[in-house]
C-alpha cells in the first residue's frame, strides 16, 4: 500500500511536510517552519502530527525555513534516519539552521522582555544552535540528475527546480508488490529567464504529481517590467533622501536583487548610494554561492566578464555582519537601500529596521516575495497603516510598495505548462503550498486543459495511491 498524508504547506503555504507511506516504511517530503500568528507559530512548529521516531526517511526539497526548518525539532523528538538533499542545500541547510536557531534566541527573549512587562510567563526558542550539530550529521547531499537509494525498492532522482540555489524537483521511483509508481514532487518551483539561476526542468513521466501553486491565480509579470519597476522605486526613494526597506528572504531574493542593483549600478541607472546586506545568514550565503557556480546561467556568466564585477560583489555594497553595525544604520538619515531578513518580516533584523524606519514618510518598504496571512509583511502589503512590531504599535507613514514580478516561484502560466506535460500520463495531481484562491483558479485553467483529476487536500488528509 502507497498512501501520501498532507501535514504542511497545505491550505497554506508555508511549513511543507508530506508524508508517504509505502507498506509500513515513511518517508517525509520536507519538514519546515510554519508562519503565521505567533501562538499557532509555536504550537504548529513544536508539535507534530506523527511519529517521529517512525519516519525511515527525510527528502529535502532546497533549503528555504518553510521546508527545512523544523528539521532540528524532528531530530530531538527521535528522527535518526538519512536526510537526503542536493549538494547545494546540504551547504545551505548548514547555514540556515544555524541562523534559524540563533534568530530564534533572539526573538525569543526579545518578545519575552515585552512579556515581563505585562506579567506574562516567558516563551521557549523552538531549538537552540547546539541542536543543530545532530541534524547535520544526518545529511546526504546528492548531485542532480544522479539516482540514489532512499530505501529499499526505493529509488529517487533530483532535477532542476530553478527556485534557489540548490532548489530541486522529486522523482521517487517506488517498487511495490510487483508493480512500479512513479511520483514526482515539485518542490517550488521557479521561474524561467531569471537572473543568477538555471531554468527549472519540466517533470519526466509520473503517475502522480505533487506541485506548489502558489502562483496559481495569475501569471507574473515580464521580469524585465519587474525589474525596472524595481529601479523606478529605487530611484524615487532616493531622490526624497529617503531609505529603501527590503524585507528578502537570505537565501535566493537576496542575491538576486544584489545582482539586480549591481546590474542598475553598472550601467548607471540608479544613484550611487550605500546597499547594505544586513544579514549574516545572507553573507554565509553569498559565500555558498560562489562555490556553485555550475549552478549559474549564461546570462550572469556574460554580465561577471562584462562588469569585471562579481555576481554578488560591487563597489558602494556591504555585508554586515555585527549587531553593531546593524544598529549603526538606525541612527543614520542619509538615502540607503537596507535589505534584510527575514521575507515575511516575522523575524530578525528586518523587524529593528522597519520598527525604526516606518514612520518617515521620506521612506519606502519594498515587498518582492508573497506574503503569508496574519505575518507583518502580508498587513504591510495589504496596506494596513497601523502595525505592530515586537508588541507594540507603528504608524505606516512610509511609502509601501510591492513587486510581484521578482517573485522566483513560478507564476500560473509556467505552473500550467509543468503540469501539462504530464496530461495523459499522472493519475492524479495533488496540489500544495498555496492559498485556496489560488488552488481554484489553477484547479480551473488545468480543467480547461483536460485534467480532471485535481485535488487541493486538506490538512492532516490522506489519500491512497
Amino acid at each position: 500500500m502507497i498512501q501520501i498524508s498532507f501535514y504542511g504547506g497545505v491550505e497554506a503555504l508555508t511549513g511543507s511536510r508530506h508524508l508517504l507511506t509505502v507498506n509500513g516504511r515513511q518517508i517525509l517530503l520536507d519538514c519546515g517552519l510554519f508562519q503565521g500568528r505567533r501562538g499557532e507559530y509555536y504550537e504548529r512548529n513544536l508539535n507534530f502530527p506523527f511519529d517521529p521516531l517512525k519516519i525511515d526517511s527525510l527528502i529535502l526539497s532546497h533549503a528555504h525555513i518553510d521546508h527545512i526548518g523544523d528539521v532540528p525539532n524532528l531530530v530531538k523528538k527521535g528522527f535518526n534516519g538519512e536526510i537526503h538533499c542536493t549538494l547545494a542545500t546540504a551547504d545551505l541547510a548548514a547555514i540556515m539552521l544555524y541562523d534559524s536557531a540563533r534568530i530564534n534566541q533572539a526573538d525569543v527573549a526579545f518578545v519575552n522582555k515585552i512579556r515581563a512587562q505585562h506579567g506574562q510567563p516567558p516563551l521557549p526558542p523552538l531549538y537552540e544552535p547546539e541542536d543543530i550539530a545532530p541534524v547535520l550529521s544526518l545529511l546526504h547531499g546528492h548531485g542532480l540528475n544522479r539516482r540514489f537509494a532512499v530505501l529499499p525498492g526505493i529509488n529517487a532522482l533530483f532535477r532542476v527546480a530553478g527556485h534557489i540555489l540548490g532548489s530541486a524537483g522529486l522523482l521517487l521511483e517506488i517498487n511495490e508488490k510487483g508493480r512500479t509508481v512513479r511520483f514526482w514532487f515539485s518542490g517550488d518551483i521557479g521561474r524561467l529567464n531569471l537572473p543568477l539561476l538555471l531554468d527549472p526542468v519540466l517533470p519526466q513521466p509520473a503517475d502522480y504529481l505533487l506541485m506548489e501553486c502558489t502562483y496559481g491565480n495569475r501569471p507574473h509579470n515580464d521580469p524585465q517590467e519587474a525589474f525596472e519597476a524595481f529601479q523606478q522605486v529605487v530611484s524615487r526613494t532616493i531622490s526624497r533622501g529617503g531609505k529603501v526597506i527590503i524585507p528578502a528572504f537570505a537565501v535566493g531574493r537576496t542575491q538576486e536583487l544584489v545582482f539586480d542593483l549591481n546590474e542598475l549600478v553598472f550601467k548607471g541607472d540608479i544613484q550611487h548610494v550605500p546597499v547594505y546586506v544586513d544579514s549574516p545568514l545572507a553573507v554565509n550565503t553569498s559565500d555558498v554561492f560562489r562555490r556553485h557556480p555550475e549552478c549559474f546561467d549564461e546570462e550572469t556568466r556574460t554580465f561577471v566578464q562584462q562588469s569585471r564585477h562579481p555576481a554578488l560583489d560591487f563597489k558602494g555594497l556591504t555585508y554586515i555582519r555585527s549587531v553593531d553595525e546593524s544598529k549603526a544604520l538606525n541612527g543614520r538619515r542619509e538615502p540607503m537601500i537596507i535589505i534584510a531578513a527575514s521575507g515575511m518580516a516575522e523575524t530578525g533584523r528586518i523587524l529593528h529596521h522597519l520598527k525604526n524606519n516606518i514612520e518617515d514618510p521620506r521612506n519606502t518598504i519594498l515587498i518582492v516575495s508573497w506574503q503569508a496571512p496574519e505575518t507583518l509583511g502580508r498587513r504591510l502589503a495589504d496596506g494596513e497603516k497601523h502595525v505592530r512590531i515586537f508588541g507594540e504599535p507603528y504608524e505606516v507613514r512610509a511609502e509601501v510598495q510591492s513587486i510581484g514580478g521578482l517573485s522566483a516561484h513560478a507564476g500560473q502560466d509556467f505552473l500550467i505548462k509543468y503540469a501539462t506535460t504530464l496530461k495523459g500520463k499522472a493519475r492524479k495531481l495533488f496540489l500544495v503550498h498555496g492559498e485556496q484562491e489560488s488552488a481554484d483558479a489553477l484547479t480551473a485553467r488545468l480543467h480547461e486543459q483536460g485534467m480532471s483529476e485535481v485535488y487541493y487536500p486538506e490538512l492532516h488528509s490522506y489519500v491512497d495511491l
